[in-house]
């Protein structure tokens, strides 16, 4: 069983709230979790923002249709009670409880079209569901991100491994003084590179004060990082009495690289090329931004009169 589409919960969610009383979305969810026999793991899957799981997302835009079509109200934040219309759905149920059944009532049907036959202007237009889609608004916006998020990644590994060693040993500068590492630029480009012995790349300030210094080994690598790499690198710390380093590589860990490093003393941060394409995009380094789109909700205190 996979997480219901945001359809397959408009009926189910009715049928809850026919009993006549005042329900919370947080009830709905577990409520339509239960009904659909969701697994805990299921239950907690996230959209790819991380910020809301995929169930409550559905459950609050089912709730949001229902009440555009009359067949629940909102009765204050985060609740929902069933309307006459509601009831008399429940009492002659249609063959599906649709986006297409919800198309009979004016009120629903104005909000499905949104401005889709308006000429295009600087408000930002609705965005109701097509008939035919599984995924919310937010779904659908969070889905195409992580789609551009993604192709973004994969040109940066593709530029990087076309690139010099000595533009690499840039690259990893640039991005851990973004990330707050090795003090000042200059401090922290005189570190990386100079060691270059023992299967030690470099040498970086931990904090700007340098209370503390991390070993780097970079390597811009086509094949995947075994153990044998991750225990030369750890030898190396235990030389120079260090706990901590960092291994970055343009490509993939082996399992036995991950597990060894999990299990030493010294603690070894592993980034492979997908990871550090990400931090890349997080810090903005190689990137540059282009357009922001700022999403936005009512703020209920605003109108609270009380």
């Amino acid at each position: 069983m996979t997480v219901p589409n945001f359809q397959e919960i408009l009926w189910p969610l009715l049928q809850l709230a026919g009993d006549g009383e005042e329900h919370s979305l947080r009830e709905a969810t577990k409520a339509m979790a239960d009904h659909f026999a969701m697994t805990e793991e299921e239950r907690q899957q996230l959209l790819p923002s991380g910020r809301q799981t995929v169930i409550s997302s559905r459950v609050g835009w089912a709730k949001t249709y229902l009440v555009k079509a009359g067949l629940l109200e909102a009765t204050r934040r985060g609740y929902f009670r069933i309307t006459p219309r509601g009831r008399e759905v429940l009492r002659n149920p249609p063959e599906v409880l649709d986006v297409a059944f919800l198309k009979r009532y004016p009120e629903f049907a104005a909000f499905h079209r949104g401005n889709k036959h308006q000429k295009p202007s600087k408000r930002a237009p609705s965005a109701p569901l097509d008939d035919e889609t599984q995924q919310t608004p937010d779904e659908i916006i969070e889905t195409a991100y992580r789609q551009i998020r993604e192709q973004l990644a994969a040109e940066l590994l593709e530029s990087i491994r076309s690139s010099s060693p000595a533009f690499f040993e840039q690259l990893v500068v640039d991005l851990l003084v973004e990330m707050g590492y090795g003090g000042s630029r200059e401090d922290a480009g005189r570190a990386i590179g100079r060691q270059g012995d023992e299967g030690i790349d470099g040498v970086i300030n931990e904090d700007r004060l340098g209370l503390d210094v991390i070993y780097i080994q970079a390597k811009r690598w086509e094949n995947t990082v075994s153990r044998p790499e991750i225990q030369k690198f750890a030898g190396a710390l235990q030389g120079k009495r260090a706990k901590k380093g960092i291994f970055i590589t343009t490509s993939t860990f082996s399992q036995g690289a991950r597990d060894y490093a999990n299990r030493i003393d010294s603690r070894i941060i592993l980034i492979d090329g997908q990871k550090l394409a990400q931090l890349m995009i997080e810090y903005n380094v190689g990137v540059t931004p282009i357009a922001v789109y700022e999403l936005k909700r009512i703020d209920r205190d605003y109108f609270d009169e009380a």
